[in-house]
């Protein structure tokens, strides 16, 4: 019989992965579907703008006022109007949910990740774990199955696009600027391959996307437990004050280990970007078509999804840091790669090797960014998990905004720089964790305002 701390974690990552299986396929499509004066990336980029600002001050706030369950519901409606946006796309519609989307986005991630955290620190004791092996073990599942979205996303996209008649072959002259011969491509300029699909089946897959969004909504809500029920009532009687409230993501910048981990958590950032920004657009719609894009995608969803399952059980044998450097090496080697690499239609499985070795070392990104700043600051959840939001938030909008004004070649040595600083930082705060581990919260320091252990009124006793 499965524990209820595990059943949390299923409810949670089947409700990101119905969640994301919409938004991830509408941002994996931007760049390409919403091309128009860089509309769709322009989009993307105030989307993590406001990631920033709401990293700033609403996650503690949503969190201690609502409980991780209703903030995770409330984020996930915030997502579910980008959806709403895409349906008569144009920068009156997709601008104003990019920033409601953005604003939500903060709370709803740190919000999972709290939950994961205090989930594993409760489980840990009864199954005589370690808190962080156990926390990185509900990473992994948590990952597992949401990375998946990648794939149901993805497919419904080009299943559904790929019932456009009117797809032609790749012209010759296109082909010869795809990949890092591009700058400044203008794709299809000649007319003769139409990159945007009928509007009839925008619509179908927009609103597809529109109904699964919602249905995670509906999971959440009904069959997630609100294990911090208590510590939220506690809260809303004895409120700190704003200021104090505000403060406390800025406040953990004091401690060195995180300004330490800020390469490594806006290179996340910058490789995802580049992902589902770049490689669609000037690889595989350029050379291959936009009804190409799902498919090349779902390889990369579905190697996310089987390494983070692997790598979360692979992190208690081997520790973080052998996982970081393979993902470090294998993303090292595809920037070079990509760099020397002209796509061809006749070199179709190419096109699907590159988007594998990067969901692979996604995985080890995701899962291991994700539970050292939970295993580094058991205490400060709440404001340490904003404080990553806000940083791989800024490695998007760095990586969006440059977009549309850098050739591909350069955008490919910036990611190269920053895998480099990040593999210089990164060691320090693992060397000094190893040296002086960090205490773990035991399962005594959640209890109610009673006294007495009860898992249905758990609490956090995380202070801000």
């Amino acid at each position: 019989m499965i524990s209820r701390n595990f059943k949390n974690v299923i409810v949670v990552s089947v409700g990101f992965l119905s969640l994301f299986t919409a938004y991830g396929g509408l941002q994996s499509l931007q760049s390409s579907l919403n091309a128009e004066d860089g509309m769709g990336v322009a989009s993307l980029s105030v989307i993590y703008a406001s990631i920033i600002i709401s990293s700033m001050f609403l996650p503690p706030i949503m969190i201690k006022n609502l409980g991780c369950k209703w903030t995770i519901v409330a984020g996930m409606a915030c997502y579910v109007s980008y959806s709403f946006g895409n349906l008569y796309p144009g920068w009156y519609t997709l601008i104003p949910t990019s920033v409601i989307l953005g604003l939500g986005g903060s709370p709803l991630w740190s919000a999972k990740c709290t939950y994961l955290t205090i989930s594993g620190n409760l489980q840990a004791p009864k199954d005589g774990k370690k808190g962080s092996d156990v926390i990185n073990q509900y990473f992994g599942i948590f990952f597992f199955i949401f990375q998946s979205s990648a794939v149901w996303g993805n497919l419904m996209s080009s299943l559904i696009f790929g019932q456009d008649t009117n797809i032609a072959n790749i012209p010759e002259e296109q082909l010869k600027h795809c990949g890092a011969a591009d700058c400044g491509l203008v794709i299809n300029t000649t007319g003769t391959a139409p990159t945007r699909p009928a509007q009839e089946l925008v619509w179908t897959l927009v609103g597809c996307y529109i109904g699964v969004g919602v249905l995670a909504m509906i999971i959440v809500a009904v069959f997630l437990d609100n294990i911090d029920q208590e510590h939220t009532r506690e809260f809303r009687g004895n409120r700190e004050p704003f200021c104090h409230t505000f403060l406390a993501t800025f406040r953990l910048l004091k401690d060195w280990r995180l300004l330490t981990l800020i390469p490594l958590t806006m290179y996340s950032g910058f490789e995802q970007s580049f992902l589902s920004g770049e490689y669609t657009k000037n690889y595989v719609t350029c050379a291959l078509g936009i009804h190409y894009v799902g498919f090349v995608m779902m390889c990369f969803g579905a190697s996310n999804s089987l390494c983070s399952f692997l790598f979360g059980r692979l992190a208690r044998y081997s520790g973080r840091a052998p996982l970081i450097c393979l993902a470090a090496l294998s993303n090292f080697g595809c920037i070079i790669a990509l760099l020397y690499w002209r796509p061809d239609p006749d070199q179709l499985p190419v096109f699907f090797v590159f988007p594998a070795l990067w969901g692979m070392s996604d995985a080890i990104w995701q899962t291991q960014t994700n539970a050292i700043y939970g295993i580094l600051f058991p205490r400060e959840k709440e404001a340490a998990f904003a404080n990553y939001r806000m940083w791989e938030s800024l490695g998007f909008v760095i990586a969006f905004a440059y977009s549309t004004f850098l050739c591909l070649e350069y955008k490919l040595y910036i990611l190269l720089a920053v895998l480099v600083l990040t593999m210089v930082t990164y060691p320090i705060v693992e060397y000094h964790e190893y040296k002086n581990p960090t205490p773990p919260i035991e399962e005594g320091a959640y209890t109610s305002h009673k006294g007495q252990i009860d898992e249905d009124n758990i609490i956090s006793q995380t202070q801000l």
